[in-house]
């Protein structure tokens, strides 16, 4: 076995949860390490849509960090202005988003991300590590690699997504497939009648709980994909990626469109836990962030935003730890109550308003129909948000 390394916070998987957290931990003169089981840059299989609300909450911690992340990006983004919504009936609505949004394939933006870590921060960072083992003790969290390297920390975060090892290793939840969705992407070139600063969401009669996206990711690039409730696929039998061909060929706003296109890549599959249930975030001596605690917007199903911002709250209360010495399960449980005031009550409301809408479609077409109306436009872009 691999000799030991000692650090006070041990943070896994360098995506936006765990870069986000390493970013907060900066100047704490704590001993930081970020592991991840891939070398940067790599694909991550996403809808590469990244909020208003993560560029927020890094401003918020240094204003320079979200100027900085716009240009790392620059020439591998596209600023996204509107949002073009399809009913299942095939009535449009668009909504024009004043703060500041755009769309990147994972594989730069999480390469920016790291970046901005490399920069700032004095963490040491561990690329191709994947963790085998995950164990707590009396005296620490040990982190064992595939190599069997050992790594020790007072703490450790687990930002490593769905399939989180630190989670299933410490903190383990039966998978439920009423809070789970899954979705597949590809990538396509020569995407006709979409503008370079449009999202589309197309919602759909017989998959009620999802939809189709296509969303311009700088380059004339398209991440184009489908996604829906995993209880739903399961009890009928969907196959994601046939729908997927099937819609982008027989789907009356998307055929048209796709005639000419050209695929870049395989079609890729990943899940997404829901957010909005009372679930564990933390443990003795472990915390969770982003998609490790399931923290994806059941309404629309992105979580970049949810990570960056669980990272930062996991570093706030790391660093109260380590201050007072106290990893305990009691004392950790502040950063639960912490997630889920700043996250949870939201996410619980958004869960409920996606099975509302999935039970009682015309309640869908109604809203479109309804927000001609602008008082009505306004309530239904807060309400999707």
């Amino acid at each position: 076995m691999s000799c030991s390394a000692e650090y006070d916070v041990l943070i896994v998987g360098a995506g936006p949860a765990g870069t986000a957290c390493a970013l907060g931990l900066a100047g704490s003169g704590l001993r930081v390490a970020l592991l991840d089981k891939a070398r940067f840059p790599r694909d991550k299989v996403c809808g590469d849509a990244i909020p208003g609300p993560t560029l927020k909450a890094l401003a918020r911690l240094n204003p320079a960090y979200a100027t900085e992340l716009r240009t790392l990006t620059q020439d591998h983004r596209t600023d996204v202005r509107t949002s073009r919504l399809v009913s299942p009936a095939g009535a449009e609505l668009s909504v024009e988003w004043q703060a500041p949004a755009f769309n990147s394939p994972r594989r730069h933006f999480d390469e920016a991300l790291l970046t901005l870590v490399r920069r700032h921060t004095t963490t040491v960072v561990l690329e191709q590590s994947p963790v085998k083992t995950v164990r707590v003790t009396a005296q620490g969290a040990v982190v064992q690699l595939s190599d069997l390297t050992e790594l020790r920390a007072r703490l450790v975060i687990g930002c490593d997504g769905a399939n989180s090892v630190v989670a299933r290793s410490l903190l383990p939840q039966p998978l439920n497939r009423a809070r789970h969705c899954a979705a597949v992407r590809a990538y396509y070139r020569g995407v006709q009648d979409t503008p370079a600063t449009t999202s589309d969401f197309l919602f759909l009669r017989r998959y009620r709980a999802g939809y189709c996206w296509v969303f311009p990711v700088g380059g004339g690039l398209y991440n184009v994909g489908f996604g829906m409730l995993s209880e739903d696929i399961a009890r009928q039998q969907i196959d994601l990626k046939q729908v997927l061909q099937e819609l982008l060929a027989a789907h009356p706003h998307l055929a048209r469109r796709f005639a000419a296109a050209s695929q870049v890549g395989p079609v890729r599959g990943f899940g997404l836990p829901l957010g909005g249930t009372v679930r564990p975030l933390s443990g003795p001596r472990v915390l969770l962030c982003g998609d490790a605690a399931a923290l994806i917007d059941p309404l629309q199903g992105h979580g970049i935003d949810k990570a960056v911002i669980s990272g930062l709250l996991a570093a706030e209360h790391a660093q109260r730890a380590c201050l007072c010495h106290d990893f305990s399960a009691p004392a950790l449980r502040a950063y639960d109550q912490a997630v889920h005031r700043r996250l949870g009550h939201n996410l619980a409301r958004r869960y409920r308003l996606m099975r509302l809408l999935a039970r009682a479609p015309w309640l869908v077409e109604a809203a479109f129909a309804a927000s001609r109306l602008g008082w009505v436009r306004r309530w239904l872009v807060r309400a999707v948000g």
